[in-house]
């Protein structure tokens, strides 16, 4: 991957800061999440050609994986560009409703309105930067535990306590500031590019467009939809860079039947295929039992990475999620939701099974990802080669970045 950007002397850490425009516009914006970062990471970015074919390419360096100034520039030029999913819509089915998370540094809230409207904001009081909220709930309106400062959920400031006296106060200046929101299929997405103002009404087929390409139409096709039933959520802090829990997902099935034998004894293996499109990988094989109804796996398997850190596994009558939420350099939180078709909802054993199933594969992934991480950081290892055509995939992932996200070059 060739990082794509404009050389910055100082090195600083993430700022998010407010600012009231000479408008006062009381849906004040953030007006940048910038990153600086050194000529270190400078020098890093210049250790890859995605140029070279894959038959003579070697994979990116390890201080990829380890070195802090490289994964500041990526919260700054990957996450915070472009759609990121961060929930499902079931989360906030009615009125009221909101769940809250983190990104990087950006705390996020998303809520539904009474009007039925579905708002994001960034979860921070504009008093004395306070989060507001933690997890999900329902809630008439968000209220500061610090000081009482009170916003509707339309991110209107309601109520500032004890300002008597305060000059050049307007509390139509101090609302919420705004994170563009967007819904596709089952899945809630953010946008946390300030350049990009928040409309109240988002064509659908433009954010389809943004965040799957040309293979939006696929998913539908594969079951991927709002029919499904949510299940439940499991998450995993796993110890190593997310990008390694990404790297082990796009390996086209390399590893699976050396280390997941449970999971390759359902598959076909052998018929395996591959196909790349803008921002997606989607790998698909033929399920080992095609006479089992109940069977979690069926009798295909659909599996698609979308970029930057977002994995839908469907087959069956099951569907799963994995999103790779980065901690650090060397940490990473997984987040792992599971739906499945209305006619088997009820079906606890069939669910129970399902689960046990994917904790096993889960827990045999995380002793390769922490086992890779430790490799990475050895002294023994800078950079490894590709298996052909298994990493075609993998490989994808890093130009990828260099097309679709970055704008300034420096090569």
């Amino acid at each position: 991957m060739t990082l794509l950007l404009k050389p910055i002397t100082r090195l600083s850490l993430f700022q998010t800061h407010f600012q009231i425009n000479n408008n006062n516009n009381p849906r004040a914006r953030a007006t940048s999440v910038s990153c600086s970062w050194s000529h270190g990471a400078h020098k890093i970015v210049r250790e890859f050609d995605p140029k070279i074919p894959i038959e003579k390419a070697i994979t990116p360096p390890s201080s990829w994986y380890t070195d802090p100034s490289f994964y500041a520039f990526e919260l700054d030029r990957v996450f915070y560009r472009g759609w990121q999913p961060v929930g499902y819509t079931e989360q906030i089915q009615e009125p009221r409703d909101f769940f809250s998370g983190r990104l990087g540094n950006v705390e996020f809230v998303v809520c539904r309105e009474d009007n039925g409207k579905i708002a994001a904001f960034h979860n921070v009081c504009r008093h004395h930067a306070s989060l507001l909220v933690t997890g999900s709930g329902k809630t008439s309106c968000f209220t500061c535990p610090y000081h009482g400062w009170t916003y509707g959920l339309n991110g209107e400031l309601r109520k500032a306590t004890r300002i008597s006296g305060i000059e050049d106060f307007s509390i139509n200046d101090f609302g919420l500031v705004p994170i563009k929101v967007a819904t596709w299929g089952p899945f809630v997405l953010l946008n946390m590019d300030n350049e990009i103002l928040q409309k109240d009404n988002i064509d659908t087929d433009n954010v389809a467009s943004e965040w799957l390409g040309s293979s939006s139409e696929l998913f539908s096709l594969n079951g991927v939809d709002t029919t499904l039933t949510y299940v439940c959520r499991r998450e995993y802090i796993i110890e190593c860079n997310w990008k390694v829990f990404c790297d082990n997902y796009l390996d086209g099935g390399y590893h699976v039947p050396f280390a997941h034998k449970g999971l390759a004894s359902g598959l076909s293996l052998d018929s395996y295929t591959t196909s790349i499109f803008e921002k997606v990988s989607i790998q698909s094989a033929e399920g080992g039992s095609k006479e089992k109804e109940d069977d979690r796996l069926g009798s295909k398997a659909f599996y698609a990475f979308i970029y930057p850190n977002f994995m839908i596994n469907r087959y069956g009558p099951w569907m799963d999620t994995n999103l790779a939420i980065p901690l650090g350099p060397r940490k990473c939180l997984v987040v792992f939701d599971y739906f499945v078709e209305a006619s088997f909802k009820d079906d606890k054993a069939f669910i129970e099974r399902s689960l046990a199933d994917s904790e096993k594969v889960q827990m045999e992934d995380i002793r390769l990802c922490e086992g890779v991480q430790k490799g990475i950081e050895s002294p023994a290892y800078s950079t490894g080669r590709y298996a052909m055509p298994k990493h075609r995939p993998f490989l994808f992932f890093w130009p990828s970045t260099r097309h679709c996200l970055l704008a300034v070059k420096i090569l």
